[in-house]
């Protein structure tokens, strides 16, 4: 059974940095290609990041590139999402996902492509 657990969020001000990780359990995440996702108050849920098992490809939202990295270190079963110059706007619960054979990222720009969800973690950017 595939299972997502994501960590690393809290408080941060305007400008400060975090980094959020994605554990997997239940597969080996050398074959999956992992998104990451957010989704603030009364809003819909959005991708923000991919990145891929095939070449390791990787790809930002507008609003995120330039800031945000992802990485992933297979040994560990972890993705990771350096966040840097956090905004206001980056408030948002963060979730990673993937689906059964996403080996890339051609699907993650809908979230409704996902069929396994971590539970996600609460990222408040505030002064």
């Amino acid at each position: 059974q595939v299972q997502l657990v994501e960590s690393g969020g809290g408080l941060v001000q305007p400008g400060g940095s975090l980094r959020l990780s994605c554990a997997a359990s239940g597969f080996t995440l050398d074959y999956y290609a992992i998104g990451w996702f957010r989704q603030a108050p009364g809003k819909e849920r959005e991708g923000v990041s991919c990145i891929s098992s095939f070449d390791g490809s990787t790809y930002y939202a507008d609003s995120v590139k330039g800031r945000f990295t992802i990485s992933r270190d297979n040994a560990k079963n972890t993705v990771y999402l350096q966040m840097n110059s956090l905004k206001p706007e980056d408030t948002a619960v963060y979730y990673c996902a993937t689906r059964t054979l996403m080996w890339d990222c051609s699907h993650y720009d809908s979230p409704s492509n996902m069929n396994y969800w971590g539970k996600g973690t609460l990222v408040t950017v505030s002064s």
